[in-house]
């Protein structure tokens, strides 16, 4: 077991610069109002001794000293808790912690608690640089013996036992903890197939499920059932692992890696914290609207099913791809087959999971809205319009890709789109 050290004093606003550890404020902190959802937020020093692994799950020493941090959203009661805790391996391939699973319309309103574990020396590295006070004796790398994160893998098993800990030793208070999954997104997903395939064989198993989203997915056939979802983007052949007892594959039209919905979430974060939000020039206009969030919400619903009533998760359809290995798409550009959200089978505009140019633009897709002209050929009245979305919506509530607030979100988006205007 490791030793929880908080919750960590300081809240926004505040200074990461500042000396004393009070002034100060978590990396990231959310500008959401949690008191008006029944939720809090606090950060807790995570210490103890991991073991480090190869890729390979190759044990190459036991013990080595270690001191993170993670960051917890909850619900303030028990009562309104669904008992279900989102661990995530927070992603750094921008350099920094990413919340890139953190969905607060979806997680708050279900009653999920979520956790970001900042188990990669790349981010910590970046949190004692941003805040010295409160981050500065952070370290994943047994003192610089293991800086290609040879710990991260034990450091993410002892937050789950952490998370598990009742009573004062739990992060989470005195809520109690039913069920624990591991979700990761992208790179983070990478860390989390290794660690199911060839670390977690070889240790105690500490969680209960693992979505690996946007990324890849283990390989192993084990007792924790695995459930992976990919955008577009992320799909570049129809070759994939088969469904089978534990392990589910679902692709979604349309999405991007990284869509509109996340960029715009941490955009404000971001100038907070660094000053000014990355801003990119790519081919084609960026970041698909196709909301990939309410899909993977339906999958958490779906992996909490599937670990306590043994109920698996409906099948969906993959992508469909030419002989010449290039995605079928239709007359107005969307690809065809996967899961298709309304945002596709009724579009307003196209979305994609393609894109290119400067750094990371290969990841957003696209998004190019339809002149009113299109709308009109499309739909004629805004009416027809509105009823392709219910259409479309009530198909996939249907067959279990889509949540029951989420359709109605749609609908209330759907009815204030301005034909004239478009």
């Amino acid at each position: 077991m490791p030793i929880v050290d908080g919750p960590v004093p300081g809240s926004v606003p505040g200074d990461p610069s500042s000396p004393d550890v009070k002034n100060t404020y978590p990396w990231m902190s959310t500008n959401v109002n949690l008191a008006a959802r029944g939720y809090v937020e606090q950060e807790f020093y995570l210490s103890g001794a991991a073991d480090a692994y190869a890729t390979t799950g190759q044990l190459l020493a036991s013990d080595v000293p270690y001191r993170t941090r993670i960051i917890v959203r909850r619900p303030a009661h028990q009562a309104t808790f669904n008992g279900t805790v989102l661990a995530e391996w927070q992603n750094v391939t921008a350099g920094y912690d990413l919340d890139a699973l953190w969905s607060p319309d979806q997680i708050t309103r279900s009653g999920y608690a979520w956790v970001g574990i900042s188990a990669q020396r790349v981010g910590v590295d970046q949190l004692r640089g941003w805040s010295p006070a409160r981050y500065g004796d952070l370290d994943v790398t047994g003192g610089g013996r293991f800086t290609a994160d040879e710990l991260s893998y034990d450091i993410f098993s002892q937050a789950a036992k952490a998370i598990r800990a009742r009573g004062g030793a739990s992060p989470l208070g005195r809520l109690k903890v039913d069920t624990v999954l591991a979700i990761g997104a992208s790179q983070s997903a990478s860390r989390m197939t290794v660690y199911y395939d060839a670390v977690l064989p070889q240790i105690e198993s500490v969680f209960d499920g693992f979505a690996n989203i946007v990324g890849s997915a283990p390989t192993r056939v084990g007792a924790e059932p695995v459930f992976q979802v990919l955008s577009e983007t992320d799909v570049r052949s129809p070759v994939h692992r088969a469904d089978g007892d534990r392990f589910r594959h679902w692709e979604v039209a349309g999405a991007a890696h990284s869509g509109w919905t996340g960029q715009e979430y941490r955009r404000p974060l971001l100038t907070r914290d660094l000053g000014s939000a990355p801003t990119y020039s790519c081919d084609q206009p960026p970041f698909s609207r196709v909301p990939l969030n309410h899909v993977i919400a339906a999958a958490y619903d779906h992996l909490t099913r599937w670990v306590e009533r043994g109920i698996a998760p409906p099948a969906a359809p993959p992508l469909r791809f030419n002989p010449d290995g290039t995605k079928v798409r239709d007359e107005l550009g969307l690809a065809q087959g996967g899961i298709r959200l309304s945002q596709v089978a009724a579009p307003t505009a196209l979305n994609t999971g393609d894109n290119s140019g400067e750094s990371f633009c290969r990841l957003f897709g696209t998004h190019v809205p339809f002149d009113q002209a299109r709308l009109k050929q499309l739909y004629r009245l805004r009416g027809l319009y509105v009823a392709a979305v219910v259409r479309a919506d009530a198909n996939n509530l249907r067959k279990g890709y889509l949540l029951p607030l989420d359709a109605a979100q749609n609908l209330k988006d759907a009815t204030g789109v301005d034909f004239g205007r478009h």
